[in-house]
């Protein structure tokens, strides 16, 4: 394949595909910036990668398995885990005097179904993600995460049960 054809390849893949895996990125870094700088990365990885691509699965899932393996990658760094510490501490400092405008605004802000989304544990939140917001099928989630359909199965119904519950309090609540 010459360099011609792979730019061509390329461009449609990150037209078609670049606000999904922008979308998917984010479930996971939890930044829009970050984000996009891991899809990049993956179109990168997938340019040199294209002509060892066999066509075993869907480009949509390989691109899918590459964006995920960024992010995990990224959330095990050095740089990220000192960006979590200083987070912690500005949040810490920001709880001990919280300004009443910021309160009212955080209060506004919060899209309640995706943060009680991203409140469950990540293997819930994954599932659910790629099922409900990519619409992806079962089989095309086993072959991202690298696991079992029936782990996807379980995964999807034990999360939207921890969901259901979390909403349910949050409306007792009244929040």
């Amino acid at each position: 394949m010459d360099r011609e054809e792979k730019d061509i390849i390329l461009e449609k893949m990150m037209i078609e595909y670049g606000n999904e895996l922008v979308r998917l990125a984010f479930s996971y870094v939890k930044d829009p910036e970050i984000a996009k700088d891991m899809v990049q990365n993956t179109f990168i990885k997938c340019y040199k990668s294209l002509d060892s691509f066999r066509y075993d699965a869907q480009i949509k899932t390989w691109l899918y398995r590459i964006t995920i393996n960024e992010c995990k990658d990224y959330l095990k760094s050095w740089n990220y885990k000192m960006v979590q510490v200083r987070s912690f501490i500005n949040e810490t400092t920001r709880s001990i005097l919280p300004s009443p405008e910021k309160t009212v605004i955080d209060k506004y802000n919060n899209e309640e179904m995706k943060e009680n989304i991203f409140s469950l544990p990540k293997v819930y939140r994954e599932v659910i993600y790629l099922y409900y917001y990519e619409s992806l099928k079962t089989d095309e989630i086993s072959s991202v995460l690298d696991i079992s359909i029936n782990t996807v199965k379980t995964r999807l119904r034990r999360g939207k049960q921890r969901l259901e519950s979390v909403i349910r309090e949050a409306e007792f609540y009244g929040r």
